[in-house]
């Protein structure tokens, strides 16, 4: 049984071409041996776009890809032919498979923020393949990614749950092995410790916990069986 805190400001930084990205984990050249993941977990980018700025056509193979836009747009277009964009409380799930490239460029007059986190699948070389969805996200944890939601990924046992309390709440965490609990916004207290925006919470054999939402805020947690 562990809780492990991961504050704000232990995540390494990419700043590039105007945009800013934070990320969770090791990621490019910001190496660490002891931070390379979390259940299937390989990253958890957070992401800061002026407008017009982004990502030109790159490629991605065998990974998972699930895109949550918080403000401004976001277009997306791929070499399956998909042309998008996501404006805030979409997501998207790319299921890169056997190769797919894409682009991802800011599309609004404002800047935009996304989350966008990349999981490991559970079978190699599959078709690419990509659903959208907006997910009712309110006071209480709204299963956005996962066998309960109108989107699935493939990786067995991943759960995507997102809130966006406008109060104080508590919220029940969801009973899993494996919990990654991110503050977007605002703050939350687990436990005896307390979060704020940017900070994450890993938990192994943690059950039962819960979250106390003082105010207004977002979270994201992803649940893993393994």
């Amino acid at each position: 049984m562990t809780l492990e805190i991961r504050t704000a400001g232990s995540r390494f930084v990419t700043r590039a071409e105007g945009r800013e990205t934070f990320h969770s984990f090791a990621f490019g050249p910001h190496y660490d041996p002891a931070n390379l993941g979390f259940a299937a977990m390989t990253a958890l980018n957070d992401e800061h776009l002026p407008p017009g700025t982004g990502y030109a056509n790159h490629p991605h193979r065998d990974v998972e890809i699930i895109t949550w836009v918080l403000d401004g747009a976001l277009r997306h277009t791929d070499s399956t032919g998909h042309s998008v964009v996501l404006g805030p409380g979409e997501l998207l799930r790319t299921s890169a498979g056997s190769g797919i490239v894409h682009a991802e460029v800011a599309d609004s007059p404002e800047p935009t923020r996304f989350l966008q986190t990349w999981l490991r699948p559970d079978e190699p070389g599959l078709p690419p393949s990509l659903a959208g969805t907006r997910p009712g996200v309110g006071d209480g944890l709204v299963e956005a990614i996962g066998p309960g939601a109108s989107v699935e990924v493939g990786t067995r046992g991943a759960r995507l749950f997102l809130a966006r309390p406008r109060g104080a709440t508590t919220l029940a965490l969801p009973d899993a092995p494996r919990l990654h609990v991110f503050v977007v916004d605002g703050a939350a207290e687990l436990g005896d410790r307390c979060l704020g925006p940017g900070d994450a919470a890993r938990l192994d054999d943690e059950g039962g916990r819960s979250l106390v939402i003082p105010a207004s805020a977002t979270i994201s947690v992803w649940s893993f069986r393994s």
